[in-house]
This record gives structure tokens, sequence and C-alpha cells, in this order.
């Protein structure tokens, strides 16, 4: 693999993938934006979609849109067999047990208020301790506040160093007997760290906690098995990872599943009903009432196919070189604080940063009329702006069809707003 101190007959020669083959995959990328390409750098918010999870979303309606499990009829057994075969697909994707312990959800924020609201209630009691990071999404934040102000609870924030990883020694004395539940992102949305989460499952575990993880950065962008991790819940999105908007996943172990109590209530999760009760019905439908979004479920399948055949370890080594070549373009700016680990193999494809004397809004606006998308703003991560003592930041993350031509424009756009608002801050 040529490094970027290389000179490679092309930047693209430095990526595991075929960028050029994959972009033709993706038509929005062909897309200009007020007479410019589009630069699409705004991939931990939301992903673009190939072309073979665009058809199967119009196969869905065209052929066979019927609701599933309740109907006999030809159309509604196809739909459900498709609906069905999409879930022994994510298991097999995140490396599950059984089928039964994937449940769909609307997104990773759907995944977590069901876990919080089930278990949590059943299982936190007054006094007990919710273990959460400083670099946590406000859906993996929020949830806790509310179920610790209503189970007089207390919230305990892990430490982070001054890269912004957690720090281990730390974490082994803040988890503790009191500990309930340790919730953790795999992978910050605005630091990029990856975090431990086997060690941190163990050492939940050994104080008799379980262990929460939001994948919705990690599972798009590099290989999981929740086997291997010892997790207990793991939350993820779809629409971060080429697939439809409004689908998630929530994976459970089956005996933490099994003795929650339901999130909602009618449709698929009833067994029975009589006037009086009802008897609910098995996993994973017991977590699954009314008509689920039964289109982009099924379509979600070609999107777990594409990365499938295409690797997650090419798809993370693509993601590391590309990391790596923006650290070091990025750091040729002078007055620039990028925040996160420095070292690429500890982070994922996001950078966040603020350029001196330059509001990262106006970055935004001022990239956007080069054509290129990029995020600006807190990420929903008001608590660690205030740790990083900033009002927000301007963020880059990368994904399978970005290209090192790309982060080159980024760069000659970061180096023309610093023109436009009079700094001269770029060696």
């Amino acid at each position: 693999m040529a490094t970027i101190l290389d000179k490679p007959e092309t930047k693209e020669a430095m990526s595991s993938l075929n960028l050029e083959k994959i972009r033709r995959d993706f038509p929005i990328l062909r897309r200009e934006v007020d007479g410019k390409r589009l630069v699409y750098l705004d991939n931990a918010a939301t992903s673009q979609k190939p072309l073979s999870v665009i058809n199967k979303i119009s196969e869905y309606y065209q052929r066979y849109n019927a609701n599933v499990h309740r109907g006999i009829h030809t159309l509604s057994e196809e739909a459900t067999a498709m609906y069905e075969g999409t879930r022994e697909t994510v298991r097999h994707f995140i490396d599950a047990k059984e089928t039964c312990e994937i449940i769909f959800t609307r997104g990773t924020t759907e995944g977590i208020n069901l876990v919080a609201s089930t278990w949590g209630r059943q299982n936190v009691l007054p006094g007990d301790e919710i273990v959460l990071s400083p670099m946590e999404h406000h859906s993996n934040l929020v949830p806790w506040q509310v179920l610790a102000q209503e189970r007089e609870a207390k919230l305990v924030f892990l430490e982070l160093t001054a890269e912004g990883e957690i720090d281990m020694e730390a974490a082994a004395k803040l988890i503790g007997s009191r500990t309930r539940i340790v919730a953790v992102t795999q992978m910050s949305n605005v630091l990029g760290t990856i975090n431990p989460i086997k060690e941190l499952a163990a050492l939940a575990h050994k104080q008799g906690a379980v262990i929460l993880v939001d994948g919705a950065q990690s599972v798009p962008h590099m290989q999981i098995s929740v086997q291997e991790m010892d997790a207990d819940f793991v939350a993820f999105s779809l629409h971060k990872m080429l697939g439809p908007t409004g689908v998630g996943v929530l994976w459970g172990k089956k005996d933490i599943l099994k003795a929650m109590p339901p999130y909602m209530y009618g449709g698929d999760m009833i067994a029975s009903v009589s006037r009086e009760r009802s008897r609910y019905n098995e996993l994973p439908w017991k977590f699954e009432a009314g008509t689920p979004n039964i289109g982009d479920v099924i379509a979600s399948a070609a999107a777990f196919e594409y990365l499938t055949t295409m690797g997650l370890d090419n798809v993370r080594e693509h993601e590391v070189e590309i990391t790596r070549y923006a650290l070091n373009r990025l750091r040729e700016i002078n007055g620039i604080t990028i925040y996160g680990p420095k070292d690429p193999q500890k982070r994922g494809g996001v950078i966040s940063f603020n350029m001196k004397d330059i509001h990262p809004h106006d970055l935004g606006q001022i990239l956007s009329d080069a054509g290129i998308a990029i995020r600006a703003g807190h990420h929903c991560c008001q608590p660690l702006m205030k740790d990083l003592q900033v009002m927000g930041t301007a963020r880059a993350s990368f994904y399978i069809y970005n290209t090192f031509e790309e982060v080159d424009m980024l760069l000659a756009a970061l180096r023309e707003a610093d023109k436009v608002m009079g700094n001269v801050a770029y060696r």
C-alpha cells in the first residue's frame, strides 16, 4: 500500500477500492451544484445510495407491494419472504447467533429509546448508575437522562484523553458495583475515535452490568461481530450505510430481549387478544408493532449485499488511507484545529476541525458555494462541544466513493475561504 508520502501515478492508486467503478453506481455523484461538480463529504450524516438499492425500492412497489405476515395471497407471501430474508442478511452481516435477535426499527435513535424505555425501566433502580462517554450523540444521551430522572439513577461519564480517546484506566474505576448499563458509541461522529468495545464490555460484565453500543458510525465502515465484541445491544441505521432512510436495526442477546416488555402495542406484536388481556408475539415481532417500513427494509438487503461484495476490510482500508491523506493535507493550513486522534488507524473517516477566525457555518456555506457538502455545527453533541470549548466545528466525513482528488478540492476551497474571510492562514 502506497503512503501519502509516495508519488503514485494517481492518488487513486492509494485506495484498496476501484473508486471509478464504484462512483458509476451512484447516480447522484454525477450531479452539479451551481455549475460545479458535487463533492459529497457529509457521509456521517447520511450516505448516498447505489442504483441497486434505488432499483430494489422501485421493484417492491412495482411488483409485490403488499403487507407482510398477514396475507396468504401471492404478493403478501413474496413481500414477507423478502422482508424476513433481509433479517437473515443482517444476522450474517453482524455475526449474530439467531435471526430472532434482529429487530427492525426506524433508526439508531429508536433502537436506543427502545432499550431505555423497556430494559431500562425494568432494570434500573434508584441509586443505580448509567455510564456514558462524553462523546455521545444526543440520541445516546437524552434517553438515559430521562430514564435517570424517572428512576432516580445517576449518570456517570467516562474520561477522555487529550486526543479524545476513552481513558481505560479511569474507566475501570468508574464502572463499578452500582453500574447497571454502559451506553457508548463505537465510533464518534465528531472525533472519529474508535472505542474499545470489547474491553468496555468486559468491565461492564465484571460488575454484572450490560453494555449498549451505538453503532451508527461504525457498522457502515468496518467489520464487526456482535459475538466477538460481547455487547448486549447494538443499534445502527441503514441510511448511513447506503440504505434507505427510516430503517434501523436493534440487535440484542436473545435471553435479554425475551425478558423485556414490548415497546409499542398493536399489529404483529400480538399473538392473541381477548377483551381483558393480550398475549404477545415471539421475538423479534414482539418489538415490531404495526405495519413496518416494508419496501425500505427489503431494499436494505441490497445495501448489505453491496458492502459485503466490496468487503468491509477493503472499506476500512480505503477510509484509513483517505483519512490519513486528508489529515496531512489539512495540517498544511496554519490556524487550523483538528479534533480527535492523530493516528488514522485509531479513528474513522470523520474529521472535525475549525479554522481561525472563520465560523464553521460560514465555512460550510463557502464550501457549499464551491459544490462541496460538509456538515457545520454541534453535530448533536453539544456537551462535547462545551468540553472542546467551541460552539461547533466543520466536519468532513468520507465513504467508499470519496476520492483523494476530492480531498484536494476541499483543501483548495478552504484556502479560498481564507481569502474570502480576509485571512492568509495557509502555507
